[in-house]
């Protein structure tokens, strides 16, 4: 299936990221989930696109939205957490859908932990952002919206 560029960019969140805010704000700063969903929705609005934002500490809830955006022909953007590094399944069911993905990191993870350094998903995706704060959101919603118009 193609993507439609009128239908809304899904934005996925991983484990622990609901604990925006509060987990370790040196490194992923003091704006809570709800702050970047609402930077989200604004940017969204600025360029002409519509979002979808979700959030789960389940791998298997975050499949199963990777593939209801690839039925609706829907870009994706997700920062999977800890899933980056350890998940086949999301790797497998991104290269089973038929849409744009972006990975989506606020720190960067290429100068953090040698466990970090590695992504499961990046060869599965369209591209990767990472080390630009909770900016790596809007820049992955003007990346795929730049891919959907190109």
């Amino acid at each position: 299936m193609a993507t439609d560029h009128n239908k809304p960019i899904y934005v996925l969140n991983g484990p622990n990221l609901n604990l925006l805010g509060q987990r370790e704000p040196g490194v992923y700063g003091a704006k809570t989930l709800a702050d970047v969903e609402q930077d989200c929705m604004d940017f969204a609005a600025k360029i002409g696109i519509d979002i979808v934002f979700r959030q789960s500490n389940s791998e298997g809830e975050l499949v199963g939205w990777i593939h209801e955006a690839g039925q609706q022909g829907s870009a994706v953007a997700i920062n999977a957490g800890a899933y980056t590094h350890t998940s086949v399944a999301l790797h497998d069911a991104i290269k089973g859908v038929d849409v744009p993905v972006v990975e989506l990191h606020i720190s960067n993870i290429h100068a953090r932990e040698s466990f970090r350094h590695h992504s499961m998903i990046a060869a599965a995706c369209l591209g990767q952002i990472c080390g630009f704060g909770t900016a790596s959101y809007t820049l992955g919603l003007q990346a795929l919206s730049d891919h959907l118009e190109s």
